[in-house]
């Protein structure tokens, strides 16, 4: 895209994070200069999250489940290949390794570990727990970088706030209905694996909730849907 192309020498000095800070750093200098962005990219959350959902459908025992998150994983995979557009298209390499992607693979090989040790214990229905737990902490996070990607594309401007919005745009109601979904799905299964009697599919799925409201109402619905 002309005029996208950022010079490597102004990202030397910069600190590397995770795809949201540099988003926030873009938008940011955009905003207050208009100068191009001056921060250097290390890996998405999105990209982590593939690997997350790759495991849990090891751990899955609910058919429904299974059959959500294997949609979820290939939606996910559609994420990963959207913010490399982006990046691409910004003139940053999306594979290039810093501390910041570092720590994100560190934080999702231990997801990975615990799903597989609960995989190993061999107890009914203790690995599709650990695994929702798992996919639910992944995606608050991935949620949470689609929320602020949104909001540095409001304070962007130019060809930087295009490509940010866009992205944003295709992803977001699939983000909300991730988390909120198996949110749902993690609090029905602990319930039943404590003996109180559960709703499966949970109500976030019947609703087909993709607002934070829709789930509080869902949550609130359950006793009536028992």
């Amino acid at each position: 895209m002309p005029g996208m192309h950022f010079k490597r020498r102004m990202f030397r000095s910069q600190p590397r994070s995770n795809i949201v800070a540099c988003v926030l750093l873009c938008s940011r200098r955009n905003l207050k200069t208009e100068a191009e962005p001056r921060a250097l990219v290390a890996v998405k959350k999105a990209t982590q999250s593939v690997q997350v959902y790759t495991t849990a459908l090891k751990c899955v025992e609910n058919d429904d489940l299974k059959e959500e998150w294997e949609k979820y994983l290939e939606q996910t995979k559609n994420h990963v290949t959207i913010v490399k557009d982006v990046l691409q298209a910004m003139g940053l390499d999306p594979d290039e390794e810093s501390p910041g992607r570092q720590v994100v693979r560190h934080i999702v090989e231990s997801l990975v570990q615990a799903m597989e040790m609960a995989l190993k214990s061999g107890e009914e229905g203790t690995a599709e727990l650990v695994a929702a737990e798992s996919v639910v902490l992944a995606e608050t996070k991935d949620h949470l970088n689609w929320h602020l990607i949104g909001e540095a594309a409001k304070k962007s401007s130019g060809e930087v706030a295009k490509l940010l919005s866009a992205a944003h745009e295709k992803v977001e109601d699939e983000e909300d209905e991730h988390l909120y979904h198996t949110t749902g799905w993690a609090r029905e299964l602990w319930i039943k694996s404590l003996g109180i009697p559960a709703v499966l599919p949970p109500p976030e799925e019947v609703k087909k909730v993709e607002t934070a409201i829709g789930a509080a109402r869902a949550q609130q619905a359950r006793a009536q849907m028992l």
